[in-house]
């Protein structure tokens, strides 16, 4: 059965006037390879719509292991990453090669196919280094802000100190060489400019929505359950600011506590963080309970999202999460399910009440939120409802096309018709 993909919101193989038609434009994203990130791949394939020739360079991964590929009509050129960053040398030595790569392959796409823009999508605020050399040459520069480092820093190790304050000094470089910034949310637009000195007509709000002709409720697996009456699923990476271990205590509290024994706990995604959180579960004796899949490809994860009763944001409460939008709220909400989530601004901006909001970083809250839900069948359809109605009128990718061109035409001086 499928049904929530609807033509309605078909991804555009033409926009109406291509206006970026003759124009050429770089793309480069570090931390994920492509089409693997879901942004930028939405990105590349709408300026591509727009007329624009756009090459990409990232980084190979598991499946995406060739150096060199053209998947519709996007040029993507990979490069390798043999280093894993481990300590303040491990992250010099990583950014070092990646900044290496992304130059020589900038240089190489410049004179073979010219460039009017090149769009940097941080992590890490260094690819101004390689945008640098090329605006002498009146090439143009777009910042794709795709996280606030100086909070993630905050966040992570609970201290400023030096290195935050050298994320902070990259952040500011990065905002004086951007003609443009886009920002993924209002929270992101404000340190832009606030922070970041950016005028506020130069910055562009282009939210990370989910592609709906992509996303597609499928048969439920009832097998994924292992017999249990409910399934709460958690899709995204396995990180320590993504709050996986308040979510097991939050299981711990709901099984030996609350004494509910019919929910099984289906999490998708991989990360540092995953053996850890494999092996906090079975220090509780929670195995039975939380099932981890690691990375899945989309057939399962359609599978997950279309089966689980309820979806599960658990991030903490910090200076980041705060801030962030995270993809896991739009598959949800697009899924039509209703979720739990901890009271983070932007959390709450983007389901409203398509979520039960706990108390910040308490378990305890989360897990007793979690059983409102289940016990209530009525209520979880009127919030998953409204969640996809959200979707569909606000939130999806076609709602971000409009925003995204215009960032590009006021970068290149283009009068949209």
């Amino acid at each position: 059965m499928t049904g929530t993909s609807d033509p309605v919101f078909a991804f555009p193989t033409e926009i109406e006037g291509r206006p970026l038609a003759g124009k050429s434009v770089v793309i480069v994203v570090e931390n994920l390879p492509l089409p693997f990130d879901r942004r930028v791949w939405q990105e590349a394939r709408t300026l591509k719509a727009a007329g624009a020739t756009v090459s990409v360079i990232c980084p190979t991964g598991k499946g995406y292991e060739k150096r060199y590929e053209e998947i519709e009509g996007v040029h993507i050129h990979r490069h390798p990453l043999p280093i894993e960053a481990d300590g303040a040398l491990g992250f010099l030595l990583e950014y070092g090669a990646a900044l290496f790569w992304e130059t020589l392959l900038t240089w190489r796409i410049y004179f073979r196919r010219g460039i009017d823009v090149i769009q940097g999508c941080n992590p890490p605020d260094l690819i101004f280094l390689v945008a640098l050399p090329f605006k002498l040459l009146g090439v143009k520069y777009i910042f794709d802000h795709h996280d606030i480092n100086p909070e993630l820093y905050e966040a992570k190790f609970h201290k400023r100190g030096f290195f935050w304050r050298l994320m902070l000094l990259f952040e500011k470089l990065t905002f004086k060489a951007a003609d443009i910034s886009i920002a993924t949310n209002q929270s992101y637009k404000a340190i832009a400019v606030e922070r970041g000195g950016m005028p506020e007509g130069k910055v562009f709000v282009v939210r990370s929505g989910p592609d709906l002709s992509r996303l597609e409720r499928v048969t439920p697996v009832p097998a994924l359950k292992d017999g249990k009456r409910f399934m709460v699923g958690y899709v995204g990476v396995m990180g320590e600011q993504e709050g996986i271990d308040l979510l097991i205590e939050a299981v711990d509290h709901l099984v030996n506590r609350m004494n509910r024994r019919d929910v099984r706990f289906v999490l998708v995604g991989g990360g540092p963080s995953l053996a850890k959180l494999k092996a906090m579960t079975a220090e509780l004796g929670l195995e039975e309970w939380i099932h981890f899949t690691g990375r899945a490809p989309d057939q399962d994860l359609f599978e997950v999202l279309s089966t689980m009763d309820i979806g599960v944001n658990p991030d903490r409460v910090n200076v980041m999460n705060d801030k962030s939008t995270m993809n896991k709220i739009m598959e949800y909400m697009s899924l039509g399910k209703a979720m739990v989530q901890f009271d983070v601004i932007e959390g709450r901006f983007s389901a409203q009440e398509a979520s039960l909001y706990a108390k910040p970083n308490d378990p305890a809250d989360m897990a007793e939120k979690i059983a409102i839900l289940l016990d209530d069948p009525e209520l979880r359809s009127r919030m998953g409802a409204y969640g996809r109605q959200r979707v569909e009128r606000e939130l999806n990718w076609t709602k971000q096309i409009e925003p995204l061109l215009d960032a590009y035409c006021n970068a290149l001086q283009i009068r949209r018709l």
